[in-house]
């Protein structure tokens, strides 16, 4: 169990990773701190960056203010996006982390609308949120991505994986039960970036996955923080998502769920790669702009791992290089305000 500060265990942990975008942390504070639901507190963990003195100094401006509810830890080497996460984890004193990126904005009645969901359903281990993508202001969203209009439970073991897995990528809203999160940590797959997604995996063995259609989060769009860590050098570019980091990010995810086979008796590996095939848009569309011929190179790689005995993952590699970014994301966004919801393909529901 985690530990209660002044003998209260919190309802939530607001668990923010800080590297960086020190510019960005007083707006997130301030989404966290208005809301009407108290029984949180806010924990970060500042993983050794350049702007760790800009970070401190904000929080400590904002510990004097709202005394009690933030603690802040400064990591003395850096761990990096897994580690950090596992980090947060094992500190949260909370029944539920709340994870937030940071930069970040947490949507207004997030933490009531989920304190209720987790009330309603309580075998609930993962709570899978819907959100809003912006660019420069959290006042102007380009598109909110859920994946029903109502509330859906999900059984524990392979219905709730095969649901869950590929829907924890995004780690702004990740919410899951702190003890089962802290009980599956592990260090083995750190230098992956999607270590919530191994929680997802093992949390789920015995515990429901519920999904909301409430906003909970807005996630910004912006270029990427991670490469500096000792197990992330080599494998990702600070500032940029190369081919090769797309490549080694999913190979990652799918390290993920053959362990869970091997350690859980649990195979849905190929459910996996099917459920990613059917949505594979994200892992390309910083891509689009690349020479055809290296884009035929990162299509090929995929193909190896599997993605090519599906047809909707040649779908996407094609129409995505003839319409290019902007016009794709124009076209999902219109698809999903007409649904009100991302459209349903494959199995996986």
């Amino acid at each position: 169990m985690g530990k209660s500060v002044n003998g209260i265990r919190r309802f939530f942990s607001v668990c923010i990773p800080a590297y960086n975008r020190a510019c960005c942390l007083a707006e997130l504070l301030d989404s966290i701190l208005a809301q009407d639901f108290r029984d949180f507190e806010i924990v970060i963990c500042e993983d050794l960056s350049a702007e760790r003195p800009q970070i401190a100094a904000i929080v400590h401006a904002y510990q004097s203010r709202y005394p009690g509810i933030l603690r802040y830890f400064e990591n003395e080497e850096n761990l990096g996006y897994d580690g950090n996460i596992r980090n947060l984890v094992q500190k949260a004193a909370g029944q539920f982390c709340f994870f937030m990126g940071n930069d970040d904005i947490m949507f207004e009645d997030a933490l009531q609308n989920t304190a209720r969901v987790i009330r309603h359903y309580p075998n609930a281990g993962v709570i899978l949120k819907s959100y809003g993508l912006f660019s420069e202001s959290p006042h102007k969203v380009n598109q909110e991505i859920r994946w029903f209009k109502e509330e859906r439970e999900f059984p524990s073991g392979m219905p709730a994986i095969r649901f869950a897995f590929r829907r924890s990528g995004v780690i702004a809203g990740y919410i899951v039960h702190r003890d089962s999160a802290n009980e599956a940590a592990t260090d083995k797959f750190d230098g992956t970036l999607y270590y919530q997604m191994h929680l997802t995996a093992n949390v789920l063995v015995d515990k429901t996955a519920v999904c909301t259609p409430k906003l909970l989060v807005l996630c910004r769009e912006g270029t990427p923080e991670f490469g500096n860590a000792a197990k992330e050098k080599g494998k990702f570019v600070p500032g940029r998502y190369t081919p090769q980091a797309r490549v080694n990010m999913i190979g990652g995810v799918l390290s993920i769920v053959r362990n869970l086979k091997e350690t859980r008796g649990i195979d849905v590996v190929e459910d996996v790669i099917h459920d990613y095939a059917n949505y594979f848009y994200p892992y390309i569309k910083d891509q689009l702009n690349l020479p055809l011929r290296d884009y035929f190179d990162l299509y090929r790689a995929y193909g190896r791992m599997g993605f090519a005995r599906y047809p909707l993952y040649h779908f996407y590699f094609v129409l995505g290089y003839v319409l290019g970014e902007k016009r794709f994301d124009t076209l999902t966004a219109i698809i999903r305000r007409y649904l009100g919801r991302s459209p349903r393909l494959g199995n996986s529901y």
